[in-house]
């Protein structure tokens, strides 16, 4: 059986507006299923978990995560131990290459923290948007080893295209191809295309491991700037960095925020989206996301939260705090990434009202 499920919409100029009123522009095309989730319904909370690393070895990220994730655990009085399902996913970032990914080490030292709670390297998968960067970014060996294993751990890249399914998808009015001032006069004389084959383009198609195959997934962003969306982290990183057909929105400023909170307010993505884990061994302030050394910053810290609109909101103010020293204007405060998410339900976005859980 399938259904469709007609989220919120936008307006160029009054999109707050718009989106309370609830016309649809934006469709996700779903198939049905009934599952039992992993842990109750929750909404997400307005803490953040910060622990101070001494420097980024792999001891110390295991003595980290294993503290952040206990504190978690104790807080919320949830345990990370194996479900029905019994498989965890590890969504990573490597988009930017390895000068600005997700730390190895902090994804070997979670995948360490899972084993403690009983899950095995076998029921643990990394998922990554393209192979060619989870390979230059060490999550996949040289095309020589023949091997798609990191450290015992199965990696899945997402371009292969085998983990979409035609059923399950985001569907969105914005053509494949971005709007340009132009008519491109081979599409238009394009023969053989039908409405079918428009509609096909029109469709950005959802991770079906994180929403089907596994108890809960955690997100392992790494943080810069955007100049379309303000800030590349947490939210990007479950939504346009997850999916197929997305990199039409970037460059529009008014739909690429409604992508994001549409996309991750996704019902069955949304419910298995356990934890977000963000380690600042290096992140990058200006020029992003295209990796620039000359703007990467690094501070002793990892942040975990299960609010990604609040670790984004976070992650803005430090961000901006180095723009500022280096003599470059502030991101605006009210980032549309953030508001929209948050009218949608995936957190709340004032850091004046975190509760910073400092662990040491």
């Amino acid at each position: 059986m399938r259904f469709s499920v007609s989220i919120l919409s936008i307006k160029m100029r009054r999109p707050v507006a718009i989106l309370l009123l609830g016309l649809s522009l934006f469709t996700c095309r779903l198939a049905a299923q009934a599952i039992d989730p992993y842990f109750e319904e929750r909404l997400p909370t307005n803490r953040v978990y910060h622990y101070e690393l001494p420097n980024f070895t792999l001891e110390k990220y295991l003595v980290a995560v294993e503290n952040l994730m206990r504190a978690y655990e104790t807080s919320q009085n949830v345990t990370f131990k194996p479900g029905l399902r019994g498989r965890v996913g590890l969504k990573v970032y490597s988009d930017s290459g390895p000068g600005l990914s997700t730390p190895a080490s902090l994804v070997e030292a979670v995948v360490q923290a899972l084993t403690k709670r009983g899950y095995r390297r076998t029921d643990i998968f990394i998922l990554g948007l393209s192979s060619r960067t989870l390979r230059s970014s060490g999550f996949l060996p040289p095309l020589s080893k023949r091997s798609v294993y990191f450290n015992q751990v199965f990696v899945r890249s997402l371009d292969s295209g085998s983990y979409y399914h035609e059923n399950w998808f985001y569907d969105s009015p914005l053509p494949a191809q971005t709007s340009e001032y132009w008519v491109d006069i081979e599409r238009e004389n394009a023969i053989g295309r039908n409405e079918e084959e428009e509609a096909r383009e029109r469709k950005s198609y959802l991770p079906m491991p994180l929403m089907h195959e596994v108890d809960f997934w955690v997100n392992l962003p790494c943080y810069s700037d955007h100049p379309t969306l303000g800030i590349n982290g947490a939210l990007m990183n479950a939504t346009l960095w997850n999916a197929s057909n997305t990199l039409r929105f970037l460059k529009s400023p008014a739909t690429a925020p409604v992508a994001v909170a549409e996309m991750g307010a996704i019902p069955e993505l949304r419910e298995t989206w356990a934890l977000n884990i963000a380690s600042l061994e290096r992140f990058q302030y200006v020029g992003g996301p295209i990796f620039n050394s000359l703007y990467t910053v690094s501070e002793p810290s990892i942040l975990l939260s299960d609010n990604p609109v609040l670790l984004d909101s976070v992650m803005r103010e430090r961000i901006n705090r180095h723009r500022r020293e280096n003599g470059f204007a502030p991101l605006p405060r009210e980032l549309k990434i953030l508001a929209y998410s948050e009218q949608l339900g995936l957190g709340e976005r004032d850091v004046d009202r975190m509760n910073l859980v400092q662990l040491n």
